[in-house]
């Protein structure tokens, strides 16, 4: 299967690398200075906390025309950025399946709409990574620590072109691959469990791991706006996705506080959770707005959500939070 990697963030290198290092014929996509550092250097890995380092010569390129071909492209990209590259997927009628895989608060309908329902797959990549340039840092991921990434068809359907795809990835050495027939609200209750008080905690303790962990007056915020957004979903018709999320509305605040604050309390807080919403804060806030573009305001209030939102500081979120 030839196919492109679109993002040469951690994670899309990581991707890129993985598959080239299993044999697959696969090209990654970056402009500028990371296209520079790739060429030079390859696509270099380090192993949070480690001395290991891997590195990949993978085939590069720093355009995507529209007269391309290659069998699956796989955009892997902050939602706010991979929305900008929508009309330039539009263009390029030879790929038949575009895999967007990261975060999805909004929905499929835009990409749809651009690009057809048959061409579009949905799924969600770990794990958590950050760049220093040359290098990309990502969390430990090999045969004994394996992470599962879910896929699935927009509509739901398992597809030949879906078990395809899955064991195309099932390749990438420390991954497993689920097919999901319910991606949309998958993404959706993902964005919640987040988006709505977790990350903006993060915001209000200054991106300080050890201080949001101490914060229980935050915490318990956190909690209540979460509980909040999951129960809102579901009184706005989505479904609950996985059905782990059923459980969290029924685990006390009080658990969950002392659980996280001690997760947060301790070193590995700083590598998996602190980097996405420091060097990500503009998709932070773009999926949010969209997460709340999904809420009734008729049928249910998030007063710990609106009191939370004001950490996202964008004044189009609170005006969002105050006339949906």
């Amino acid at each position: 299967m030839k196919t492109l990697v679109f993002g040469a963030g951690p994670l899309g290198t990581l991707m890129a690398a993985r598959l080239h290092e299993a044999g697959e014929d696969v090209t990654l996509l970056a402009r500028g200075r990371r296209y520079d550092d790739l060429k030079k250097f390859g696509a270099v890995i380090n192993i949070e906390g480690t001395d290991i380092e891997e590195v990949e010569r993978v085939k590069l390129v720093d355009t995507f025309d529209p007269e391309d071909h290659y069998d699956l492209v796989i955009i892997v990209m902050r939602k706010n950025q991979a929305d900008q590259i929508i009309p330039d997927l539009a263009q390029n009628k030879n790929v038949p399946t575009y895999l967007f895989m990261g975060n999805n608060a909004e929905g499929p309908e835009k990409l749809i709409d651009s690009l057809g329902e048959n061409r579009v797959m949905l799924g969600f990549p770990y794990p958590g990574g950050h760049r220093e340039d040359p290098k990309v840092v990502v969390l430990k991921i090999d045969e004994k620590k394996q992470y599962k990434i879910p896929i699935g068809e927009v509509d739901g359907k398992i597809r030949p072109r879906t078990e395809e795809v899955a064991e195309l990835l099932r390749k990438m050495r420390g991954y497993k691959v689920e097919i999901r027939k319910d991606m949309v609200p998958w993404l959706k209750y993902h964005a919640a469990m987040l988006m709505s008080g977790f990350v903006p905690a993060i915001y209000a303790a200054d991106i300080d791991m050890k201080k949001l962990g101490n914060d229980k007056e935050l915490l318990y915020d956190a909690m209540k706006a979460t509980k909040e957004s999951l129960k809102a979903l579901r009184v706005s018709g989505i479904p609950p996705s996985p059905k782990a999320v059923k459980i969290f509305a029924y685990i006390p605040n009080f658990l969950m506080v002392a659980l996280i604050g001690w997760m947060m309390r301790k070193e590995f807080a700083k590598s998996s959770v602190e980097g996405h919403p420091r060097d990500a804060k503009d998709e932070m806030e773009y999926i949010y707005k969209e997460l709340i573009g999904n809420i009734d305001r008729d049928k249910i209030k998030t007063p710990a959500m609106d009191k939370l939102a004001k950490y996202y500081d964008q004044e189009d979120i609170l005006s969002s939070c105050r006339n949906t």
